[in-house]
């Protein structure tokens, strides 16, 4: 899906990045499988959220609005320089961001824990700045945490998965894990894009190793 792409091997640094606009993007704010949901806050009050990147977003998001305890997603892009980028300026490499999946979810239903384990399954953490035939730092493995609690277990699963991966003989987890700045919508068109109702037989191109990620770590267990 390196459609507008340049193979870009580096996130481009801050002071190299495009400009970018002050204006938010656009977006329906209804979720097209839950249609008396939004993917844009307000948010029902108990709710939480994670922001994760896992290659190409269509496919990730179709993951996480299948797990179960999950109230709401919704695509953007997170991780960049670049305010309120564009699809096409995020696909050329020149904006840092990667593309990415917000999970509105019940914390009382799933856990972090468990949606960590979703994402580590749900794709291929040790690819770098691709994720299968999608090339480019818009495609690399991502955690953004919304604070200390998340990013502690973020990288106690992380540790864990990595032995796993060592023990079946793959390489080393790539995954960036930083707090999370800013998640920009990315267009509606985009917005549940393998939903029943656009595009059910799309492209995905996602694809986990087979190697399950223990559940439940605490954050001194790694």
């Amino acid at each position: 899906m390196t459609w507008f792409g340049q193979r870009v091997s580096t996130p481009v640094d801050a002071a190299s990045a495009l400009p970018g606009r002050a204006e938010a993007m656009a977006v329906h704010e209804w979720h097209a499988v839950w249609p008396e949901r939004r993917i844009t806050p307000p948010f029902p009050a108990g709710m939480a959220t994670a922001v994760f990147g896992m290659g190409c977003f269509w496919g990730a998001e179709r993951t996480f609005w299948r797990t179960p305890g999950v109230w709401s997603t919704a695509v953007g892009y997170a991780g960049g320089s670049t305010p309120n980028p564009t699809y096409e300026e995020v696909c050329s490499g020149l904006t840092g961001h990667t593309e990415a999946v917000l999970v509105v979810f019940d914390p009382a239903e799933v856990s972090y824990a468990e949606l960590l384990r979703v994402f580590w399954e749900g794709h291929d953490p040790t690819q770098g700045m691709r994720q299968g035939n999608d090339v480019g730092t818009q495609y690399r493995s991502a955690v953004y945490t919304t604070g200390d609690a998340q990013r502690a277990e973020a990288l106690a699963s992380r540790d864990e998965y990595q032995r796993a991966l060592s023990q079946a003989g793959h390489g080393t987890i790539t995954t960036e894990i930083e707090p999370l700045r800013d998640f920009y919508y990315a267009e509606t068109y985009h917005q549940q894009y393998l939903s029943e109702g656009k595009n059910p037989n799309g492209y995905c191109g996602i694809g986990g190793t087979g190697v399950s990620c223990p559940v439940g770590l605490a954050a001194g267990d790694a």
